[in-house]
């Protein structure tokens, strides 16, 4: 792999819309969004330069709910895509919101339906200023967890993991994507800052057993492994739906400091990204360059 490159970092402002009132109507769930994104864009004097939604914002959270709400997008790097012919209304709607408020917008995640092998996923999609969709990420790593007396949970009974790291580039910073249980995975998040990211987000939902021991914990650990800003953008608390989330969507800086933090409830949280911070921190602790792959030979690939 190659090591760090230099890309352009300026500063630029973060909003997380920590969503509220996701329930089985997606319609509704999708008009809600598109007015928590306008209400976000238009909730500071500056505009926020990326705005973020929440893991599964247009549908209940649960492994049986995934089929049921799973949109096909067919989707391919590097390719054209038509927005007016997705068969998505998710990312139709996102299209047109990111147009909107002409701002970068990357839409949580969906349950996606793959057009060629039907497989189901766990995907984020990311929409320029111009609303064209210009990256996605599939949720790599399945919660399949099970703590005695607290919490079982098999997203691989009808999710499939992903097979690809991906990143984009807005011109101002670099930033890399995953998906709520993809941030307990170190190797993940040192390959996407060795690759040049900036910024590391995901959207995601720890719940009310592993969010108050970890969530906090995970985002300033990967921030200070990598000397990169993380951020993880969660749906609101609603104790009356099946799956009870943490909330606290919370922005980091690169020396492991929370910069922004959300309470449980619905919540638009904004956090200003200052490129001088990760400067002065690879400066002044320079793990970045002092990494010895010659000895852990085996994570060097």
């Amino acid at each position: 792999m190659p090591p760090l490159t230099s890309t352009p970092f300026k500063a630029f402002t973060l909003a997380l819309i920590q969503l509220g009132n996701v329930g089985s109507n997606k319609s509704e769930n999708l008009r809600h969004a598109r007015e928590m994104v306008l209400k976000a864009a238009q909730g500071q004097a500056k505009r926020p330069d990326i705005i973020v939604l929440p893991e599964c914002f247009n549908s209940p959270y649960g492994h049986t709910h995934f089929p049921v709400y799973a949109e096909k997008i067919g989707f391919k790097p590097g390719r054209p895509y038509d927005i007016a012919k997705s068969a998505s209304e998710s990312v139709q709607m996102l299209s047109s919101v990111a147009k909107e408020v002409k701002t970068w917008l990357i839409g949580g995640s969906i349950p996606e339906r793959d057009v060629e092998d039907d497989k189901i996923y766990n995907t984020c999609t990311v929409y320029n200023p111009d609303g064209d969709l210009v990256a996605m990420h599939r949720k790599v790593h399945l919660f399949d967890i099970d703590i005695p007396g607290k919490i079982k949970f098999t997203e691989s009974e009808t999710l499939t993991g992903g097979t690809t790291l991906n990143s984009f580039d807005t011109g101002f910073a670099k930033i890399g994507l995953g998906i709520c249980y993809d941030i307990r995975f170190p190797e993940m998040a040192m390959i996407a800052a060795r690759q040049g990211c900036n910024v590391l987000i995901y959207p995601g939902a720890f719940n009310l057993t592993t969010g108050p021991l970890h969530w906090e914990l995970l985002q300033r650990s990967r921030a200070v492994d990598n000397q990169v800003f993380v951020s993880m953008c969660s749906p609101a608390r609603d104790l009356t739906a099946g799956y009870h989330a943490w909330g606290h969507s919370m922005v980091v800086d690169p020396m492991g400091r929370v910069l922004s933090e959300a309470g449980d409830g619905e919540e638009i949280i904004y956090a200003e990204i200052d490129p001088d911070v990760l400067t002065e921190t690879r400066a002044g602790i320079p793990v970045t360059v002092q990494r010895r792959f010659d000895v852990y030979t085996d994570v060097a690939a």
